[in-house]
């Protein structure tokens, strides 16, 4: 198995208790502050490919930083989504877990079981 990468910020609640999750399951984890270590564009492209539902399943579209855009995303290039989505991480949902073939983005017990096999 690939290692996981697993994409949090620590004052996120479902980011602490995914940690504790695979802390208390032992699997091993490279951790990514999301707002530090921002996914590169090349990495975000890699996320998207991996997700069921591309951008509505990655973008935090409640959150503050969403709502306060000028642009509309569904106008835009991937690639220029991409751009603003490292610009603004607080864009992606999280946490972000990922061994390079699978993902999970939110909290999700079950699908941490699959993913960490």
């Amino acid at each position: 198995m690939s290692q996981l990468t697993f994409f949090t910020y620590p004052s996120c609640t479902s980011c602490r208790k995914t940690k504790k999750w695979l802390t208390a399951h032992s699997i091993d984890f490279e951790e990514r502050h999301l707002f530090r270590e921002t996914p590169s564009s090349r990495e975000l492209l890699k996320i998207l490919s991996l997700t069921t539902s591309g951008l509505d399943e990655l973008l935090a579209t409640r959150s503050q930083t969403y709502k306060k855009l000028e642009q509309n995303l569904e106008e835009l290039s991937l690639s220029e989504v991409v751009q603003i989505v490292i610009k603004e991480p607080k864009l992606l949902r999280r946490p972000i877990l990922t061994n390079g073939d699978k993902i999970v983005i939110g909290y999700n017990p079950d699908a941490f079981k699959n993913i960490a096999k």
